[in-house]
């Protein structure tokens, strides 16, 4: 039985998010003991390396681009750096399933952004699922309460600049391969890391995370293992996003809130609040709703066409 594209970048984003979670409890680990900037700079190699490896041995550096394409792939490299930099200094002072409670808003953030900046339609139904699901999101970061923090935001803003790099993927051609895409931001972030790590720590506010500092062998180990997860977490999000609908594919997001809950109580003994555990589930609940029923406008098309003949 052939494997619809559809179905094939829903695989390609559950399998992108289970590497990115097993990414992110490496580097809330390591980042505990290590500075942030030294730590993604190291795993920048990893990635860097490992994808040049694979460009080399599919020829993907073979294949010659055009002047738009290097523009997208330098916006996608731009918001990366963002959404890295805001993710991951919200990762060392949040839980890890608090902050993947928050990150399962990206679904109906790019559905909602596929609207307004492609045209994609969306229905009333389908819009008032995203207005629940953001809902959600205040449930969980609570503002005006105690649990409310500068955090929070912060996983707010990495959710905003994943929105723009996975939109920026959207206008590429098919010509344009993955690893290229992804090789383009893994550079730009580990630059970042290089010349953040040189900054000056006192009165700067970046204690822990300017800096560098020896490594020990579980350390090692540790940068190694995020750097091999970041890889295929950058080329299985990226090929989801061109193989699948961009609304079909992007609710499969929610499935790493499942791995985060799982990795943050066998990694670090953390589990959510009720609060947060609700927000979740409204969020997620949003999104699978999206899922269903973007299924259900394209099938009744086909359904009429068939009706009729």
């Amino acid at each position: 039985m052939a494997i619809s594209d559809n179905l094939r970048g829903v695989a390609y984003m559950c399998l992108s998010m289970l590497a990115f979670t097993v990414n992110d409890t490496f580097m809330k680990a390591v980042t505990a003991e290590v500075p942030l900037f030294q730590v993604i700079f190291l795993r920048g190699l990893i990635a860097i390396a490992g994808l040049v490896a694979m460009g080399l041995v599919t020829g993907a550096f073979r294949q010659k681009l055009v002047g738009g394409d290097w523009g997208l792939i330098g916006l996608r490299s731009v918001a990366e750096i963002f959404a890295t930099l805001t993710f991951l200094i919200a990762l060392l002072h949040m839980q890890l399933a608090n902050l993947s409670a928050i990150m399962q808003a990206l679904p109906l953030a790019v559905t909602l952004s596929g609207a307004l900046v492609f045209g994609d339609r969306i229905g009333w139904r389908r819009m008032l699922a995203i207005l629940v699901g953001f809902a959600g999101v205040m449930i969980i970061i609570r503002p005006g309460t105690d649990a409310f923090d500068i955090w929070s935001l912060m996983g707010v803003a990495s959710v905003v600049c994943v929105v723009v790099r996975d939109l920026s993927v959207r206008r590429l051609g098919p010509h344009v391969p993955s690893i290229v895409v992804a090789l383009g931001a893994a550079v730009t972030v580990a630059l970042m890391g290089l010349g953040l790590s040189a900054l000056p720590t006192e009165g700067a506010g970046l204690e822990g995370m300017t800096g560098w500092q020896e490594l020990t062998v579980v350390h090692l180990a540790q940068v190694a293992g995020a750097g091999g997860c970041i890889v295929v977490g950058y080329l299985c999000a990226v090929t989801a996003m061109r193989w699948g609908d961009i609304g079909l594919v992007a609710p499969f997001r929610y499935t790493s809130l499942l791995w985060a809950i799982l990795l943050g109580f066998v990694a670090f003994g953390d589990l959510p609040d009720g609060w947060t555990m609700i927000g979740g589930l409204v969020v997620v609940a949003s999104g699978i709703y999206t899922l269903l029923r973007e299924r259900a406008v394209r099938r009744a098309p086909a359904a009429a066409s068939r009706a009729s003949g």
